[in-house]
Order: C-alpha cells, then structure tokens, then sequence
C-alpha cells in the first residue's frame, strides 16, 4: 500500500509541476465580474465621460457612467488617470493565415486559382498565430482576415483575437474579396508594357463579367430548382450570397480610374450590397463614392503618394478629404509586416493630422468599421448591453507614447504577454549578462 501511495504522490507532484509550468509559461485569460472605476471613458457613440465606471459582467458591459453602483464580489480595477476605449477594428489584415512568408506550410493567404470564393479565411485560420497576442495587447481585438491573389481570392471573415478555434473566434460577418482588373502598373517591379497591362486588364475584366454571368444563371437555377437540380460546384455556391445580397461583396482598387470602372461595373450590375477596399485614390472621386453610397475601408494610411506629382500628403489626407465628401469611412492597417496591425491607431493619428476630425478618426477604427460589418449591436462603442470588448491605456491611443495595460474581449481579461513583451523582457533582464567571459 505505502509503495502505491508513493506512486501516487509522485505522480500526482509531477501533474502539478506540468500545471504550474505550463501556467507560468502561458498566463490565461480571466473571467468574471470587473468593475472598471475613476476612468475617463470614450465611449465614441454618447461622448466621454469623465471619472466614470464601467461594469462588466458574464462577457457583457452591465454599466456605464459616473454613478455606477460596483456589484458585490467585483475585481475593482482602478483606471485614475487612465482612459477606456472600445476595442478596435481593423479591417485590413492576414492575421492566422500567415505565419512565416517565406515557408509555403505557414501560409494559407493565397490559394492556387484565379476564382476561388470558396475558399474561405474561417477555416483557415491559425488561433494560435502569434501576430493574434501580439495585435490585441495594443488594443486591437477584432480583425478582418483576408485572402489575397488572383481575381477572387475567396471569403475574408471578421474574428475576435481570442479563442481556440476559429468558430469561437468568429465576430459575425464574412464577404467574398474580388481584386478588381487593375489598368495601371502594380509597382516598381511591374516591368509590362502599356499594351501588356491594357491587355491584361481587358481579359481579368471579361473573367470578372463571366464569373458574374454564371453567378446570376446559378441563382437562377437554384431558385427554380429550390436548390435540388444543381451540380456540385463550390464557386458558384460561394457567389449565391453575394448576387442575392445577403453577403458582401469587397471590392480592392485604389487608382483613380480603376474606381470609376468599378464604380461603373457595380451600377451595371446592380450589387447592392458593396465594400471598397484600399481606395487609395478615393479623394480624387469621393464626391462620386459618396453619390453611390459605398462605404469604404481605407488604408494604409502611413503610405507613399501614387503618382509623382502628388502632394507627399496625399495618402495620409485621402480618408479625411473622402470623409469631408460624405463618404462614410473606416481606416484599416493592411501593413506589410504580419506583427504590425497594432500599427492602426497610428494611421488614424495620421489621417487626423492631416485634416480628419479627431473624432471621426476614432469612430473610423470603431463604430464605422462596426457599421460596415454589420455587428454594431455589439461592438464599436462602450455602451450597456453591447460586448465587453474594450481596453485600458494611459493616455491618447493616437499616441505612439500611450501604454495599453488592460484588454477585455467578449468580457475576459486577457494576458497582456506576447512574444514581443516576452523577448523585451528576456533581454531587458539578460542573466548572466553581457560582461560573462
């Protein structure tokens, strides 16, 4: 007997130690009831309140304002001299499907195909990315995650950056991406000639208008048929949504004359549910966007101009120059660098420097993007009933200076490590250092 018991010490003190191991490796995300009290609070739709409390409470904000009552059994957050914010949107992001570009096993960005809608980002995603902790402990909590290449490249989808799969991540929208026929020169490297990228922006354009003719015909079938007499075939069934106009259609163009086409093909074809995307150029036809109605996510922001003879603002002025037109406007990152959408309130600092109300550009990174989504009952704004997702920072999140020190999403707190913090760490704190012979 005392031999088993022994066993089952040892046994029992070895799980203990993996537990404690593991948890000192990986902090978890917390639950319950917080009160979040003494803060100034930027709720974007009903102004800023100042010393103020927030209450959350089974994953939902319970109570906003100055005379809060803190429930019984809260975890008491003192934010003095700290502002809360709802978390931000970032509509233009690869976040899960790229881990390392230069290994083709971590990516999942770019499929083989030129019309793939099929293939969509949800299935795809990584929730143990390392870019997702890295985003969210700057205050960035929901992203767009998109497919990119050839001419529909497939479904982007909306995704909290908490969760450990990508059902419990998914923030309610999904919309097929098109990248519409492209007439100028793609950059530096384009090495075409003009009769070249005329000719292979005719035939994306003529693929484009065939795809949309099989969309329509599919539909057609389908409703006569109520869905019994089709074949088997993945795109069309992908495209059915967009051509009914229950699920969006996002449209990436930014020069100046690829908007106009695109402006026009959507009027021909009567879409009635459309995002344009990037639209670099927007505030050269925004007065045009906005007769038309498009929202926009627009960005990046911090870029350089596209033609020679721009202001060396052009970029940073368009989403305050189209907001200005009526155009109703999002600001999304699209950088490059998979570890840097925590970039996007620097982008909206941008557009607010040169000309964007300050206000509009924080609802840009918020309650617009929200709109757009369409998940605006539960996101994009500090209100009671809506997700408690929102973060805590010590001064204007515009500012590059200001520190994030708390993030809930859909009420958890989450662990503000990431291999950023913990490489800063390792190194800020070196053992034995660097005098060892």
């Amino acid at each position: 007997m005392k031999k088993i018991q022994s066993i089952s010490g040892i046994v029992i003190a070895a799980i203990c130690f993996i537990v404690l191991h593991v948890e000192a490796q990986s902090p978890k995300a917390k639950n319950g009831t917080f009160a979040l009290t003494n803060a100034t609070i930027e709720t974007v739709t009903k102004g800023t309140i100042t010393n103020g409390t927030v209450v959350i409470s089974n994953g939902k904000i319970t109570a906003v304002g100055t005379s809060v009552t803190v429930p019984q059994g809260a975890e008491v957050i003192d934010c003095k001299g700290q502002t809360i914010y709802p978390g931000m949107i970032d509509g233009g992001t690869r976040i899960g499907l790229l881990e390392i570009g230069q290994i083709p096993q971590a990516s999942d960005q770019q499929e083989e195909g030129d019309v793939i809608p099929q293939m969509k980002a949800l299935t795809a995603i990584n929730p143990n990315a390392t870019a997702i902790p890295i985003t969210r402990i700057s205050g960035v909590t929901t992203v767009l995650t998109s497919p990119e290449g050839g001419l529909l490249p497939g479904t982007a989808a909306l995704v909290n950056l908490f969760g450990y799969t990508p059902d419990q991540m998914y923030a309610g929208f999904e919309g097929v991406i098109v990248s519409f026929p492209n007439t100028g020169r793609r950059g530096f490297f384009d090495r075409r000639t003009d009769d070249e990228i005329k000719k292979g922006s005719e035939k994306a354009l003529k693929l484009l208008n065939d795809v949309w003719e099989k969309a329509w015909q599919y539909h057609k079938l389908d409703s006569t048929t109520k869905g019994k007499g089709v074949a088997y075939y993945p795109e069309m069934q992908a495209m059915l949504g967009v051509v009914r106009g229950k699920m969006p259609l996002l449209i990436e163009v930014n020069a100046q004359k690829d908007i106009q086409a695109a402006l026009k093909w959507i009027k021909e074809k009567k879409i009635k549910n459309v995002i344009l995307t990037g639209v670099t150029e927007g505030w050269r036809e925004a007065e045009n966007i906005a007769k038309a109605n498009i929202p926009v996510l627009t960005g990046p922001v911090i870029g350089i101009p596209t033609r020679d003879y721009d202001r060396y603002d052009a970029v940073y002025a368009n989403p305050g120059l189209m907001k200005k037109a009526g155009v109703k406007v999002a600001i999304r990152s699209q950088e490059d660098g998979n570890g840097n959408y925590r970039n996007l309130p620097y982008h909206a600092g941008f557009a607010v420097a040169y000309g964007m109300n300050k206000e509009d550009a924080l609802k840009a990174i918020t309650i617009v993007p929200a709109e757009i989504f369409g998940v605006s009952d539960k996101l994009g704004s500090i209100e009671v009933g809506k997700n408690a997702t929102l973060f805590i920072c010590n001064g204007d999140i515009f500012e590059t200076k200001t520190l994030v020190s708390n993030v809930f999403i859909d009420g958890y707190m989450m662990p503000m490590q990431s291999r950023q913090t913990l490489l800063y760490d390792e190194f800020l704190k070196r053992e034995p250092g660097v005098n060892k012979n």
